[in-house]
């Protein structure tokens, strides 16, 4: 090739990888943005566990291992709000689990009220955009579990009343009135209690919510409910089997309530193989977790086990990309639309994909969501604006609802 020839191939390549370069650089200006602009809320954050311990600042940066959210994390990754899981675990029940939600929902007051210009303690749609107009990161609570009512409507419309916005109706384990998804079932939808709850949360205004629900119980409260019903960290069952993930005609169903799927980043939910790998290795994963606990015990070593975790896991599982969250994403919209999708992280209570170690990765989610062609209006709905919507839906559901007397 004459030298010529050479210079002139020699430009032009340059000019491409200058081109693309430019490209890049401006997808992720106009991401940065949007992700800016967007009010940006997470479905479900599991950082209580740490926020509770007494000498844990929420307002400090922490290293990942410690936890996945903290303030200055949730800036950095252009989180506005999120909310954060209350209840006590499966095993704790009737008034011990009552007043370990009450612990843990006062804390949260505490918190916010301690910190007035960084953080609002926010119950409706319009106390989160007052929130991001005054640059105050927001904070939501979410009931993880119908355990934690004690079997009370008066519980139920306390909790409510202290600002938690959704309940899911179970967590891991069955309740007298419904059935979770990795029991077997014993009442095959919901008891009339159990249609009580979701006729209550309806009337009070607070968000009903099928992620840890069986099929049956989660077809039995899209049935009853009158209001949008969410699911605040689930996949789509077709691209991951997990049986917490939803089937397609019932990430229909939530779309047609006027509900949203929140599709969490949790890795066994987002890839299929990664799901058969982590079934597979349940029960020596239990015999590690045993004996990390007996050789590290107490709360103030789960730092450790959470690193030893991570070693463990990682020396056996296929790795993941961050990217398959938003594989996700694009198979709800396929399914039902462009309104009824959202983001659900479970930060702090699952393992994480390769790109997503925490919060503060978090604005990646939107650069992906350009790059694959979604508008700035339906980037932001995806962010926020869905969730928000079904909130002002919920509340509105209520008001026409609000007539009649209170169940006793």
């Amino acid at each position: 090739m004459k030298w010529w020839k050479r210079s002139v191939v020699a430009i032009g390549l340059a000019s491409l990888a200058a081109c693309g370069a430019g490209e890049s650089r401006s997808v992720e200006t106009e991401a940065e943005r949007i992700h800016r602009e967007a009010i940006v809320i997470d479905g479900y954050v599991g950082t209580t566990s740490q926020i509770m311990w007494s000498d844990w600042d929420f307002t400090e940066r922490h290293p990942v291992e410690e936890s996945h959210v903290d303030l200055p994390r949730m800036i950095e990754g252009g989180l506005d709000a999120a909310f954060f899981s209350i209840g006590a675990v499966d095993a704790v029940t009737g008034a011990a689990a009552v007043q370990v939600s009450l612990e843990e929902i006062e804390r949260y007051h505490r918190l916010t009220e301690a910190h007035p210009d960084k953080l609002a303690l926010c119950r409706s749609a319009e106390d989160v955009r007052r929130a991001h107009r005054d640059g105050k990161t927001c904070i939501l609570l979410g009931m993880a579990g119908g355990h934690n009512i004690a079997e009370s409507l008066s519980v139920l419309r306390a909790y409510h009343d202290l600002g938690l916005a959704y309940m899911h109706l179970n967590h891991d384990s069955n309740t007298s009135w419904s059935d979770a998804a990795r029991e077997e079932p014993e009442h095959h939808g919901l008891t009339e209690f159990g249609k009580n709850v979701v006729k209550e949360m309806n009337r009070i205004g607070m968000m009903v919510d099928i992620s840890h629900v069986a099929d049956e119980s989660a077809w039995a409260a899209l049935e009853e409910s009158r209001a949008p019903v969410i699911a605040s960290h689930s996949g789509a069952r077709a691209l991951a089997p997990h049986v917490r993930n939803m089937p397609d005609d019932m990430i229909r169903a939530v779309a047609a309530s006027g509900g949203v799927v929140m599709v969490v980043y949790n890795l066994p939910f987002l890839d299929g193989e990664y799901y058969e790998a982590w079934e597979a290795i349940q029960p020596e994963l239990a015999a590690f977790g045993a004996e990390l606990q007996e050789r590290y015990p107490g709360i103030e070593n789960i730092p450790r086990w959470r690193e030893e975790g991570r070693k463990f896991l990682a020396a056996r599982m296929p790795t993941v990309p961050w990217t398959r969250i938003v594989d996700h994403i694009d198979h709800i919209v396929a399914t039902a639309g462009v309104d009824h999708v959202g983001i659900g992280s479970d930060f702090d209570g699952a393992v994480m994909p390769e790109g997503m170690e925490d919060v503060s990765n978090l604005h990646k989610i939107t650069e992906e969501l350009l790059r694959r062609g979604y508008s700035e209006p339906d980037i932001k709905k995806i962010l926020g604006g869905n969730i928000l919507r079904v909130m002002e839906d919920v509340a509105e559901t209520s008001v026409r609802l609000n007539l009649d007397p209170p169940e006793v």
